[in-house]
């Protein structure tokens, strides 16, 4: 059975409407900054969703443009003009960057307290330690995945392949962690995995965020295991319009018939990060709300 990401994201969105109404009437306006560099069309593209999501829950959008030459100093200085600014509660700074920019520096440069996309050496330092912080929004999206489709994953054995920043670390540390959403026994996958399917095959829950299409095929899957793929690849299909079709880590067809629940791709993980983004920005938001 399918996890439908979309009603679920669909859901979110409208609770997070709902709150940022409440804000405005107690006099604060929840504000997100959105930094483009460049002109990268996925890039475009997602920023442009993210401005809409704002535009349906009732944030003020925050939109920075700065040209592809835009030196690393040049992105600094508007990152502190941000930060700076009463109004913006959260800041987003695009990935990928430009070549010659240092990532790691600006996401650095981003006040802890703005960082809602979770990515700050302070934020992911706090969710290792298992204090309250911004929690990165793909991983954030998949714990409440589970949640909502009745997946408690204490006592289970959850098996992570992929090891980012972005998704894999986090994800397998809040499946980890004590409470609500947690409790599970982690197992860590990657590249330099030997004998991938002999740990997949033992997981009650399986994250998939390789990077690679058809990482995961159905023999390497336990009957009635749930299962997450968090990736989007683009490969070659003549019949589609644009020239290619999207496809997660997973080889759904085989997979379905073999997990108790499993996230398509596309409307899995994916509207999820976005709706992540906008509880994340109202959590940044209260601080300025009347004690």
């Amino acid at each position: 059975m399918d996890i439908d990401g979309k009603r679920i994201a669909a859901d979110i969105r409208a609770e997070a409407a709902a709150e940022a109404a409440g804000m405005k009437a107690a006099g604060v306006e929840p504000g997100l900054a959105v930094v483009l560099v460049g002109e990268n069309p996925a890039s475009v593209s997602y920023v442009t969703a993210k401005e809409r999501a704002c535009a349906e829950c009732g944030i003020r959008s925050f939109p920075v443009r700065l040209p592809a030459t835009a030196s690393q100093g040049e992105l600094l200085a508007e990152i502190a003009r941000l930060n700076a600014h009463p109004s913006v509660d959260g800041i987003l700074v695009q990935l990928p960057l430009p070549k010659g920019i240092d990532e790691q520096a600006v996401i650095r440069a981003i006040a802890p307290e703005k960082d809602v996309d979770g990515f700050h050496p302070v934020s992911l330092g706090r969710l290792v330690l298992g204090l309250d912080t911004f929690v990165p929004c793909t991983p954030a999206g998949i714990l409440e995945l589970l949640a909502r489709s009745g997946v408690d994953p204490a006592g289970k054995h959850a098996v992570v392949v992929g090891r980012s920043n972005i998704v894999g670390k986090p994800v397998a540390f809040l499946l980890a962690r004590k409470g609500p959403g947690g409790n599970a026994t982690v197992t860590a996958c990657h590249t330099g995995t030997r004998d991938l399917a002999s740990f997949t095959r033992t997981a009650d829950i399986l994250v998939v965020a390789a990077g690679r299409p058809g990482t995961v095929t159905a023999d390497m899957v336990k009957p009635g295991a749930v299962v997450v793929d968090v990736g989007v690849n683009r490969v070659p299909d003549a019949s589609k319009k644009a020239g290619y079709r999207l496809v997660g880590d997973v080889d759904y067809a085989g997979v379905a018939p073999v997990a108790s629940l499993i996230t398509p791709v596309p409307g899995g993980v994916g509207p999820m990060t976005i709706a992540m983004l906008m509880r994340n920005t109202l959590k940044a938001a209260r601080r300025r709300l009347p004690a």
